[in-house]
């Protein structure tokens, strides 16, 4: 098992969501320091955390049982660099890259065209973002950065699950499309007709038996006939 020496720095990137909360992922169980890019922002020490810089009062926090520190309510103007120095034990740098992101827009899906067979369907943002367009669990259609996102939809595929995505590095949001109303496919009308069809099988099985047999009853009848009065 490899060790980290006592001047290596362990890098790790993280991502937020404005107002939302970051959680370190690693512990500080005894004692250290957690660190705004140069400047000494808290320390935990017996068991206690001392914040030392006023704006942390009530951002910072720190759990005792899991050591863990997590920021809260962050903005985007506080991405950048944070450390923690433990300084007990087996002495280790910890160096996080926090960016913080607006919250990923709501898509919403509009539809702009439907014909016998197919449906075109438009997902909007209202803010650059990466769009995804799914079938099931498979990407039909993509852009890293737009405000609206097209897919057609045939209605052989009306069964399967549509959703749009939006999307950046911290989140995503997901509307899911009823093909029903968005398209007016009846999603259980193969169902049905499969449904159907075997009813129909059912109903009608007795008389195609009793056809074959009449049918059968005939062609040895006219065989025997036949076969006693043979034309000449």
């Amino acid at each position: 098992m490899m060790r980290s020496s006592p001047a290596e720095e362990l890098k790790r990137n993280l991502t937020g969501v404005v107002g939302g909360s970051i959680t370190l992922p690693d512990p500080l169980l005894e004692f250290g320091f957690f660190l705004d890019k140069l400047n000494n922002v808290a320390m935990v020490k017996d068991g206690k955390l001392e914040i030392l810089e006023e704006k942390y009062k009530n951002k910072l926090h720190w759990n005792k049982d899991s050591g863990l520190f997590t920021l809260t309510d962050v903005q985007k103007n506080e991405s950048g660099v944070y450390k923690m120095d433990s300084k007990r034990g087996l002495i280790l740098s910890f160096s996080y890259s926090v960016t913080v992101y607006d919250p990923a827009p709501t898509p919403a899906v509009e539809t702009l065209n439907v014909s016998s067979d197919s449906c075109w369907l438009l997902c909007s943002v209202d803010k650059l973002t990466a769009l995804l367009w799914y079938r099931d669990e498979e990407i039909q259609n993509q852009n890293s950065s737009a405000l609206s996102l097209p897919i057609t939809v045939y209605k052989q595929d009306r069964d399967s699950s549509y959703r749009c995505v939006a999307a950046n590095p911290a989140e995503n949001k997901t509307l899911h499309v009823n093909l029903t109303t968005s398209c007016g496919f009846n999603t259980t009308e193969s169902v049905e007709y499969n449904r159907l069809i075997k009813h129909w099988n059912v109903i009608t099985f007795p008389i195609k038996v009793a056809a074959f047999m009449v049918l059968t009853a005939v062609v040895v009848r006219r065989r025997d006939l036949y076969s006693t009065n043979p034309t000449t």
